[in-house]
């Protein structure tokens, strides 16, 4: 008898990794190098000017280039890196302390049994930890608290999802200070963080207020008639499967515990205090005196000559800042030497993957300046873009960024990718480069609420129980309610400015 033949198993098709992608990149741009002609705009302070464009010389790009575009790419990102791997260090010893998880668990505790009440205030907390520093990952915790309590009061677990996901969310599509979106962005488009404030405070606030009405007519529709939850057939099995799940104690709120989140807020308003230029945007010469002042004072005076006035730092500034935030947590905490650095790496191992990706990400840039084809591109956006009105070129850039960031979820390496064409293109129209860090960080996370290469909300629904097309049908509505209100916001902001 023949054996019968077992079935070919088809291989699942998989999305390659973002830095898969830019390698990929870096190899098709580096063959247009060979292809396309290589030309130079007339550059003032490092500025293309439009209508300067001429054709030069060609440098085609081999694979040695390849090979050396992410090694230079790190070189030039370093100060980026490092702001990344501190930032992130610091995370760590502030991750071990639960003092980010006891704040806001007491909070919830606070607010049980007034339901109504538990949504915005637990999505406002949210979104200050996403515009902040990226609220993401840390909101996991929750989820296994969340969903049985909010079942309890007769919401589905889609409504919990809800309040942690889109609370954090709406912080990081308007994001104020987020380092690893607008941060990072404004550091690759060479502007202050404080650019663009003003028009980022109004989105957070409309992102904000969109959001908790949303999850609050959802989770309120859902309580008055449980067969409008999405999850309706499928409750006595999420159900089983919370019960399943071994939720962690939650720790105290302790006096020390408060006194460790007040000095990790503390850095970012240092952080927010610092990025505006005072002096040459607003002619407030406050901080320069006082600097000025501090460094006449004898002895003391010389240990902060070389720190530079508030209003005047740069990454390097910021860097340092939040390493001191990590050793005043460290110490507060008790943590010895060792658990401190061990913490510290830690934290910085976590990130990795994302300073990687910043590298790759850098090296595009790389090979098309050295290629000499970064102003043939730009000259070709001119030339299309040419006919299209100003006021619409933020929103065209946006709907680009949506796109794009389902291929490069990471919204740093998206920054460092795409920001030197995208903001030198939206100078030639007289859009200020502040509009494309906005619009790549608002881009990139409204993606993130429907995308399943979203690492945060796989896990956050899988803790939950909930199919991923069942909430992409919950959360659609609000998906394109977060697109009108970005092109709405920056729309009238160009009109205005």
């Amino acid at each position: 008898m023949k054996k019968s033949k077992s079935p070919i198993k088809k291989k699942k098709f998989e999305m390659p990794s973002s830095i898969a992608i830019l390698i990929l990149l870096t190899i098709a741009l580096a063959i247009l190098t060979h292809l396309i002609p290589a030309g130079e705009y007339t550059r003032v302070d490092n500025v293309p000017i439009a209508g300067t464009y001429t054709v030069t010389e060609p440098n085609p790009q081999g694979i040695w280039d390849i090979l050396a575009a992410p090694m230079e790419g790190f070189r030039g990102a370093i100060d980026i890196i490092l702001f990344v791997f501190v930032l992130s260090g610091c995370l760590g010893i502030l991750g071990k302390s639960r003092s980010l998880d006891a704040g806001l668990m007491y909070v919830i505790n606070r607010l049980n049994g007034r339901e109504k009440m538990m949504i915005p205030i637990v999505m406002i907390i949210a979104s200050v930890g996403g515009t902040t520093f990226g609220f993401a990952e840390e909101t996991i915790p929750f989820y296994p608290i969340l969903v049985p309590m909010f079942m309890a009061m007769g919401y589905d677990a889609v409504s919990a999802c809800m309040v942690l996901f889109l609370g954090a969310g709406a912080g990081i599509v308007g994001a104020l200070i987020n380092p690893f979106s607008v941060g990072i962005g404004s550091s690759v488009a060479g502007i202050s963080l404080a650019d663009g404030m003003l028009i980022r405070v109004v989105l957070y606030v409309a992102m904000v207020i969109a959001s908790i009405l949303f999850t609050m007519h959802y989770a309120e529709k859902v309580r008055k008639d449980p067969t409008k939850s999405v999850v309706y057939d499928m409750r006595s099995q999420i159900e089983t499967h919370i019960n399943k799940l071994n939720t962690e104690e939650m720790p105290e709120f302790t006096r020390q515990r408060k006194s460790i989140l007040s000095v990790f807020a503390g850095a970012f308003v240092i952080m927010i205090i610092a990025i505006i230029p005072w002096a040459d945007k607003f002619g407030i010469y406050i901080f320069e005196q006082i600097h000025n002042a501090i460094c006449n004072i004898p002895l003391f005076g010389s240990l902060i000559a070389h720190m530079a006035p508030l209003g005047g730092w740069g990454m390097k500034e910021l860097t340092v800042i939040f390493l001191l935030d990590a050793l005043i947590i460290g110490k507060m905490s008790h943590m010895g030497e060792k658990e401190m650095i061990s913490l510290f790496t830690s934290g910085c191992q976590n990130i990795l993957g994302v300073a990687i990706t910043l590298g790759c990400a850098k090296g595009l840039s790389v090979i098309m300046s050295n290629g000499l084809i970064m102003d043939t591109i730009l000259h070709f956006g001119e030339v299309v873009m040419s006919g299209v009105s100003r006021i619409v070129f933020p929103g065209i850039a946006y709907i680009v960024y949506i796109f794009l960031s389902f291929f490069i979820p990471s919204s740093s390496g998206l920054a460092t990718a795409t920001i030197p064409i995208i903001g030198s293109l939206g100078e030639f129209m007289g859009v200020g480069k502040e509009f494309a860090v906005m619009v790549c960080a608002a881009g990139s996370e409204t993606m993130n609420f429907i995308s399943p290469t979203q690492a945060v909300l796989m896990g956050a629904l899988a803790i939950a129980g909930v199919p991923f097309p069942r909430w992409v049908k919950a959360i659609l509505p609000f998906f394109f309610i977060t697109i009108a209100i970005v092109l709405v916001v920056v729309t009238a902001a160009i009109l205005i400015v």
